[in-house]
């Protein structure tokens, strides 16, 4: 049997990659790897995602997964309101303050979790 030990990259499909790397790397704070005109990978922390341009016929952009949820060590009250002056809708789940979601954009739900 094959045995996995972590997850290196997943990939998502957006319209712009130029866009996108400056949201993932100047909002979330992810660092590029490699990139080329067509893709970037990033690391977030140990894992890897990375931002493929969508062709024509590609997969619908935010609809080739339900979400991705990235680790965050803040709070909720502090990320909220650095993503909302970015102009970043946001949004909960009811009664749960460990957790907020919001779009990136192309569309795709991220989800931030806040451990204590």
């Amino acid at each position: 049997m094959i045995e996995t030990n972590g997850i290196d990259h997943i990939v998502l499909h957006v319209s712009d990659v130029p866009r996108s790397k400056k949201f993932y790397t100047e909002l979330l704070g992810m660092s590029v790897y490699r990139e080329n005109d067509r893709q970037v990978f990033l690391h977030a922390g140990t894992q890897g995602v990375a931002l493929f341009l969508k062709d024509g016929g590609g997969a619908p952009a935010g609809g080739d997964m339900n979400h991705l949820a990235l680790n965050v060590a803040s709070t909720y009250e502090s990320l909220k309101a650095e993503l909302e002056y970015h102009g970043v809708p946001v949004s909960g789940r009811p009664g749960d303050a460990h957790c907020i979601y919001f779009p990136d954009p192309d569309g795709h739900r991220l989800q931030l979790i806040f451990r204590k």
